[in-house]
This record gives C-alpha cells, sequence and structure tokens, in this order.
C-alpha cells in the first residue's frame, strides 16, 4: 500500500529517465548522499535540474510580493506536478493550491493542501463525484471551481438530484469572467449577474466569489498591459460589486482571484475590493518557482521594470544534453528533443557549454540557436569560432520557455548547488 511518506520521500531508480544506469535504487531524502555530479558525467543525459539557490529565491520573493499587496498565493500546481515543490509552496505561507482538473487535486492533498481551487469548469458527472469523494474522504478539506454558464450550472443541478445522498456539502464556485476571444468565462455583465443570481438560488452550488484570467492579453509592454489588466479588472470589481449589492455571495468571506505568471502585478491590487464582506484575494500564479529563459523572462523583466525591482525571479530550471554529431559547420546535433523539453511557445535558448573533461560552464555565444528540434535531436547552430570548437562528446545546458511543458516530460528532476552537484530531489504526478 503506497503511504503518504511513499509519494513525499519515494524511492527512484533506473527506470526513471536521467537515474544513473549502475546505480541501485534511492530514496529521494538520500539523493544528496550521493555526491552526483552533473558536471562530471555522474548521470545520463538528456537532463532537466533545477537550480536550488533560484528556486528559494523565487519561493519567498513571490511570497513577499503578495503579502506586500494584501493578498494571498494559491499557487498553480499544475506546473510542476511535484508534490515536494507544492509542500515548499505551503510551507513558505501559501493560503492554498490550483490546479486544472480533479485528478490533479490529489497532489496538492499530498502536499498537505486544505484549501483547494480548480481553475476550470467541471462538468462531468465523474468528476462531480470526486469532489464529493475528496470532501467526505479528507474532513476538513475546501475544494472551489469555476463556473461560466447556465449550461454548466444545469449539469452540476442534475448530477447533484440524481445523487442526494453522496453529497456531503453543495459545491463551493466562484464566477468565472472571460475577454472576448479568449478561453472560458462570461463575456458581458448582464449574463454574469443572471448566472450569479441562479448560482445563488441554486441548492447544489454555493457562489462564494469571482475569478478571472488575465493572462492570454499579456504582451509585455507594459503602457497595453495596464491598459488590457486595468479595462477586465475593472469589470471584475464592478460585478463583484453588484452581486455584493444584491447579496448573491454564500459566504462570509469572498474570494477574488486572479492572476498567471506575466502581468500578476498589474492585477494584484484590484483583488480586494471594498464589499460589505470580507474579501480574500488570492494570486494563483505558478511557473514563478522555476520561472524560464524565454516567455516568462522577458514578460517578467517589464513586472520588473514596473516594480523598479532588480532582483526579481530567477531562472531555475536548465536541460543538459551531450553533443552527440558535429555533421557539418555551423551545426551540431544534441542528444535532446522534444521528448525532454517544452516547445510549445519557442525553441530552447543556448545558455552554456562544458567540454568532455567537464571543465567550469562557459556562456554560449550570442549567435548560437536551437534553429529544430525532433524527438531526440536539437540542431545547435552558430557561426563563431566557439561553436566551431564544440567536440562529440561536450555538454550543452539550454534554457526552457514555459515551465509547465517540462516539467511534465520528466518523473524526477535533480536539484543542485552552485557546483552542479545534486543536493535533493523531486517527483512529477503527472
Amino acid at each position: 500500500m503506497t503511504t503518504l511518506q511513499d509519494l513525499l520521500d519515494p524511492q527512484l531508480d533506473r527506470s526513471f529517465k536521467g537515474f544513473p544506469h549502475n546505480s541501485g535504487p534511492v530514496r529521494r531524502s538520500d539523493m544528496g548522499k550521493q555526491g552526483w555530479n552533473v558536471l562530471k558525467g555522474d548521470l545520463p543525459l538528456p537532463l532537466a535540474i533545477v537550480k536550488q539557490s533560484a528556486m528559494k529565491h523565487n519561493l519567498g520573493w513571490m511570497q513577499r510580493f503578495a503579502k506586500g499587496q494584501g493578498v494571498d498565493m494559491a499557487p498553480h500546481g499544475k506546473t510542476t506536478m511535484s508534490p515536494q515543490l507544492l509542500k515548499r509552496q505551503l510551507d513558505e505561507g501559501a493560503w492554498g493550491l490550483t490546479f486544472a482538473t480533479v485528478a490533479q487535486m490529489r497532489a496538492g492533498i499530498t502536499a498537505g493542501a486544505q484549501r483547494l481551487l480548480i481553475a476550470n469548469q467541471v462538468v462531468n458527472a465523474v468528476d462531480l463525484a470526486g469532489i464529493q469523494g475528496m470532501l467526505r474522504e479528507y474532513p476538513g478539506l475546501r475544494i472551489v471551481f469555476l463556473v461560466d454558464s447556465r449550461a454548466q450550472l444545469a449539469l452540476i443541478e442534475t448530477w447533484s438530484r440524481a445523487n442526494a445522498a453522496a453529497v456531503v456539502s453543495p459545491f463551493e464556485v466562484l464566477m468565472e469572467i472571460g475577454v472576448m476571444g479568449a478561453r472560458t468565462g462570461v463575456r458581458n455583465q448582464a449574463d454574469a449577474m443572471a448566472l450569479a443570481a441562479a448560482l445563488h438560488a441554486s441548492p447544489a452550488c454555493r457562489l462564494v466569489g469571482i475569478e478571472t484570467y488575465e493572462g492570454q492579453g499579456a504582451t509585455g509592454d507594459s503602457a497595453a498591459d495596464k491598459a488590457y489588466a486595468d479595462t477586465l479588472m475593472q469589470r471584475v470589481c464592478d460585478i463583484a460589486l453588484a452581486c455584493d449589492q444584491q447579496g448573491l455571495f454564500d459566504s462570509d468571506e469572498v474570494l477574488m482571484t486572479a492572476g498567471g505568471s506575466a502581468i500578476f502585478d498589474l492585477v494584484s491590487g484590484w483583488l480586494t475590493p471594498k464589499l460589505s464582506k470580507p474579501v480574500r484575494g488570492l494570486l494563483r500564479s505558478g511557473c514563478y518557482i522555476t520561472h524560464d529563459h524565454g516567455n516568462y523572462k522577458r514578460l517578467v523583466g517589464s513586472v520588473n521594470a514596473r516594480l523598479h525591482d532588480s532582483d526579481g525571479l530567477k531562472p531555475a530550471i536548465e536541460v543538459w544534453a551531450t553533443v552527440q554529431s558535429c555533421p557539418e559547420p555551423g551545426l551540431a546535433i544534441l542528444a535532446v528533443g522534444r521528448r525532454d523539453l517544452s516547445y510549445d511557445l519557442e525553441l530552447p535558448i543556448p545558455l552554456s557549454s562544458v567540454n568532455a573533461a567537464g571543465s567550469t560552464p562557459v556562456a554560449a555565444p550570442a549567435d548560437w540557436k536551437i534553429s529544430a528540434l525532433n524527438d531526440q535531436h536539437a540542431y545547435l547552430r552558430g557561426e563563431g569560432p566557439e561553436h566551431a570548437a564544440l567536440r562529440v562528446g561536450d555538454m550543452v545546458a539550454l534554457g526552457i520557455s514555459h515551465p509547465c511543458t517540462t516539467f511534465d516530460k520528466w518523473r524526477w528532476m535533480p536539484v543542485v548547488d552552485e557546483n552542479y552537484t545534486v543536493c535533493d530531489a523531486l517527483v512529477t504526478c503527472f
């Protein structure tokens, strides 16, 4: 039988990609005792690693930011799906955890979360039953999910009537406010107020707050992003105020939540409007824990400028690969590909290289580019002498863009110190 300890401190072995071929099984908590070093070739490549110091910095930075804004954190756990990292976020002071599906919530419960948000619509009977089952299995657990239509509410009510004996309590829900052309969410105030009234009147649900997601509109242009965020959040606050005035909220405390990992600073100040009931603002950023070297680095660069902060989030995740062939001038083939790192937003970014003898990493020149990826190959192109000096067997570190779609390619990742010595490990539950 799998215990909680097995999930937080699992045993890793050679069935895990990136684990040493000739090592016996090792408990996660014993990983730092092995003396393994990435640069010395102690672990097979490709290998995704997390840098301990940068991750620790990011955890503290984001929690301090939220506190300074007068809001709480409910980090999005779908980014890492790692019980070890989710527990770190809770230990740092997170109010709760966010997930995208009912199944994902198991990782949050494993990490010790008592408050769980599903930042998505729940519509299927099996998922509604799953939520009620979790509430029954874990007394004191709180689960809140999104509703954005009367059609969804009708499905919830139908299930609740048919399964009255299985209902521990009415479903707690947040009404989602959306943006034209984007994903889910009510598009206008009239429809929002009609839905809020229906939710309040429904015996199957309790309306406990308002949710939105601003991330799809982020551009990195501060003026444009501020105008966009202000327009959206003003609409969200107007709807919250109208719901409050009409007595439509069914809880003692109103939850107001937004905040991806791109323009969280532009929405955080809107999450505590003055209502007749206490309001708890919740930021749901997830990618901040490891950040990246691409999309979020660019977008959060604008956040840093707006905050006048020169010590903001730091990239903590890298993927190391071996040069396996230098078949023609200006091209080196790395043994890493789509099975190992993200490529949905942009291709990986060369960061540094180490020769086959395991020297100190040397920063990659600006002309180095990954031009294409196959399943297990990356095309590293360059024109300068540094690229020409690459040899088969050398190692190259790649930065990624979008942590979510790198984490899901690994069952484990070593956590390393500043010398790339393994000091801990994490596992994922995708």
